[in-house]
């Protein structure tokens, strides 16, 4: 018989579940190896924070704390660089602004008033003509040939005339001697009547042909600068022409017309029906130079309802011709003068929840917020009814660093820029201004 028992090999084979011998030996060693990992990093730690940490956190913290609350009172005893000027006392005067087109007062399109052949033109474009100067000549022969042909007319007439002034003579001495009848001298008369009518129509063509000889000579109507021709010579020209031959422009004087708001109209009509001259000045598009000086004209009869304006025209001298025809230019008229009011930069007025302010600078470099009423403003400058008197100094640059109390440095901005090679550069700062020595130390540590 067989035994059932299991054999040797059969007891040493692993079974399925269990691992191998080998295999436990080296998982039992990995555990081992990330411990050991572990604990060296953590010494290392532990040896990096001991060797970098302060000595003594307290006074750490207390020297840190001690250069951060320095530095916030350095910051709030630090004075802020403004520019002030003082408040002045002075007349104000008050002036409107509008655009403005230059108008002339007369516009001429010279054109001939006879159809002919242009032969000659006598000018040149852009020429200054007087009254009465000869602007081209056209073919007079025509009109020569029809003024002889009048003058021999009246001859006819005037010699039918004659003969019929000298048959009533004789017609009256035979009627006074009872030899024809009173008919015949009526008739007579009748008939020398008829003579002088026909002798005055000739001497009107007569006039005519004249008057058209004298139309082929077109001449300045008035006077001014011309433009551009607009027929060369030897063209057929006729009255009917939209162009004609030449534009004459009147340029002095000249106009300006412009348009002011309505509620400025009482002011401007007011100085016009006290028969004041009111001056107008021209400026050009940059309000720099002024191109003219007049007065005001009048005013138009109504109020545009669309724009809620109303037109003014000014007449100016223009001798230098500084002033074309359709230009646009910037106008200023004066409607009123401020007398002895208080002036304050317009850079200085503060606007804020109360109301407008200025920063008024005290003696001791200190600044104050001052409520003012502000009154007119002209540019740069504004009037100034209450708040600020004469002589005070006002901040004009820099007031968006400022509080009430605040201490200030005045900046002069006309102060002399050192030149290159002599302890100092030009700088870009407007007018030669250098930073205060505040602002100097502020920049050189990065604020």
């Amino acid at each position: 018989m067989t035994d059932p028992s299991p054999s040797s090999s059969d007891r040493t084979a692993p079974s399925p579940g269990t691992p191998a011998a080998g295999s436990g030996q080296r998982s039992g060693r990995r555990p081992v190896a990330i411990i050991a990992v572990l604990v060296l990093a953590a010494a290392a730690g532990i040896v990096w924070y001991a060797g970098f940490r302060p000595s003594d956190p307290a006074k750490a913290i207390g020297a840190r704390g001690a250069a951060e609350t320095g530095g916030r009172g350095e910051a709030s005893l630090r004075a802020s660089a403004v520019t002030a000027a003082p408040a002045r006392q002075g007349n104000l005067d008050v002036h409107l602004y509008a655009l403005g087109t230059v108008t002339p007062l007369n516009v001429v399109v010279v054109r001939s008033r006879v159809d002919g052949q242009l032969m000659r033109v006598a000018f040149e474009e852009g020429q200054m003509v007087k009254q009465g100067d000869l602007l081209a000549q056209i073919d007079p022969r025509p009109f020569e040939v029809q003024l002889t042909l009048a003058v021999g007319q009246r001859a006819r007439a005037q010699a039918l005339l004659e003969n019929a002034r000298a048959d009533l003579e004789r017609y009256r001495t035979l009627l006074a001697q009872d030899s024809i009848s009173r008919q015949q001298v009526d008739t007579q008369e009748s008939l020398v009547r008829q003579f002088e009518a026909a002798v005055a129509v000739e001497q009107g063509g007569i006039d005519n042909a004249r008057l058209q000889l004298a139309h082929a000579r077109v001449t300045a109507p008035i006077s001014g600068r011309l433009g551009l021709r607009q027929v060369d010579p030897g063209n057929i020209v006729r009255a009917s022409d939209a162009n004609g031959i030449v534009v004459i422009t009147q340029v002095s004087p000249i106009g300006v017309v412009f348009a002011i708001p309505e509620d400025a109209l009482p002011r401007v009509m007011r100085r016009l029906r006290a028969g004041d001259r009111v001056p107008v000045d021209a400026y050009d598009r940059a309000q720099k130079e002024r191109l003219g000086r007049g007065r005001l004209l009048t005013a138009d009869n109504q109020i545009d309802t669309a724009t809620g304006t109303i037109k003014l025209k000014a007449e100016f001298p223009n001798a230098d011709g500084a002033l074309f025809a359709n230009q646009f230019v910037n106008v200023r008229l004066p409607v009123e003068t401020r007398v002895d009011a208080t002036l304050v930069p317009t850079a200085a007025i503060q606007r804020g929840a109360a109301g407008p302010f200025v920063y008024v600078v005290r003696d001791d470099r200190t600044v104050a917020v001052t409520p003012v009423k502000i009154g007119v403003t002209q540019g740069e400058i504004t009037a100034v009814d209450s708040g600020v008197a004469a002589g005070a100094m006002v901040v004009v640059d820099g007031a968006d660093r400022l509080r009430d109390g605040a201490k200030v440095e005045l900046v002069v901005r006309d102060a002399p820029v050192p030149e290159a090679g002599r302890g100092g550069t030009a700088g870009g700062k407007e007018g030669g201004e250098r930073p205060p020595p505040a602002r100097r130390a502020a920049a050189r540590n990065g604020g």
